[in-house]
């Protein structure tokens, strides 16, 4: 790995920070998790995708850039640092989209992918289930192919985005006879589908940001399978390891959470440094945020030559869940007792999105498979030990 950029990677830097200097809200937009929010992030990916910028990784007839994954690395930087909106169809551009390169048929890229990049569907993830969080290989919604449909019927659960996106993507089971891992086909389901009912689930703040999706003999037409029947689970471990390898959580935003941590820090000296191991923790997740980008350069070195996500994604998903949690209650520290302000409150001065950031990175170590999978995982595949 060389750790020097191009010039033609300091050029795209460069392009990058001029279009997002000129082209980011100035005021920050309403949260996705509200009807409102949710259309104003919608148009935010609009209008990413006029610049090109959707997902700079896409082939050009897609609306891309055809860039590598380095380049992906510095856009994403650059978007971090410019503290443009968060990606409302991250679900889509981040994880299926990649799937569907590997996986998808030629109609169905076409069919797809542009209006993924444009915002015009925004996609939702349904895999879990009530029994079936982390062990994926225990879903039991199933999928019954007849003629050229597929009647599905079932419920997932903990599906981010659901309440006002337009499709979800997710495993059922399409072999009744099988068990764990075999039988299950990855199916794409348009989520105004008669049969269909969406119910949310408030976070700890409220907001709908998951919800549950009930199917009652739900018509698919088979052109929405991604990849064969019964092949599900090997196109689902492609769609993880994009989630908790590269894609879904670049470096940028925990870069970007560090240096703002440092800029709390500084701005609360006085009260910080009556405990010195909260400047400790702040030097620590300050020097995590810049491991987790140089393993993540790494690892983009090694696909932009050909090779795969392996088991190691897992240590990453570990390592990022748990740097944010470290990150936020470092945050919360300086703070004290205004950390309990919301950002409107009268005497908020000061406190910003911390609450916030906190509360969402408690579901880190839980959502993209939890971290005491994750461990398995890793005992497992990467150091050989034997299953319980």
């Amino acid at each position: 790995m060389d750790l020097n950029f191009t010039e033609k990677q300091n050029a795209f830097r460069e392009e990058v920070r001029s279009w997002l200097a000129a082209n980011v809200p100035a005021e920050p937009l309403t949260t996705f998790d509200t009807a409102e929010g949710f259309e104003q992030h919608r148009e935010w990916e609009a209008k990413l995708n006029a610049g090109c910028w959707g997902m700079v990784t896409w082939p050009e007839e897609l609306g891309g850039r055809a860039c590598d994954l380095i380049e992906w690395l510095i856009f994403e930087e650059e978007y971090y640092k410019s503290r443009a909106p968060l990606r409302v169809n991250q679900n889509g551009i981040f994880l299926l989209g990649p799937t569907l390169m590997e996986y998808g048929t030629e109609e169905q890229k076409a069919r797809i992918l542009p209006k993924m990049a444009n915002g015009e569907e925004v996609w939702a993830q349904g895999w879990s289930e009530p029994n079936a969080g982390s062990d994926m290989a225990a879903i039991r919604s199933t999928a019954k192919l007849e003629g050229d449909k597929y009647i599905i019927n079932g419920q997932k659960t903990w599906s981010t985005r659901a309440v006002w996106a337009d499709w979800c993507f997710g495993m059922f089971r399409t072999d009744p006879d099988s068990e764990r891992h075999r039988g299950l086909t990855f199916i794409l389901v348009p989520l105004d589908s008669p049969g269909i009912t969406v119910r949310p689930i408030p976070q700890l703040d409220g907001l709908p940001g998951f919800a549950e999706i009930f199917f009652d003999n739900v018509e698919v037409d088979v052109s929405n399978r991604l990849g064969d029947e019964g092949a599900g689970w090997s196109v689902a471990m492609a769609t993880a390891g994009f989630e908790r390898g590269l894609m879904l959580r670049s470096p940028a935003r925990f870069q970007e959470t560090a240096r703002r941590l440092v800029e709390l820090y500084r701005e609360n000296r006085a009260v910080a440094e009556r405990d010195p191991a909260v400047k400790d923790a702040v030097i620590s997740a300050y020097m995590a945020a810049e491991s987790y980008c140089l393993t993540t350069y790494q690892t983009a070195c090694r696909l932009n030559k050909g090779g795969k996500i392996g088991a190691e994604s897992s240590t990453n998903k570990i390592f990022w869940s748990e740097l944010d949690q470290d990150m936020h209650a470092t945050a919360m520290s300086i703070l004290g007792a205004r950390a309990e302000l919301l950002p409107h409150a009268p005497d908020a001065v000061g406190v910003g999105s911390w609450l916030d950031g906190w509360l969402f990175s408690q579901s880190g170590p839980i959502y993209a498979g939890t971290n005491e999978v994750q461990r398995n995982i890793i005992a497992e595949r990467m150091l050989g030990m034997p299953r319980k």
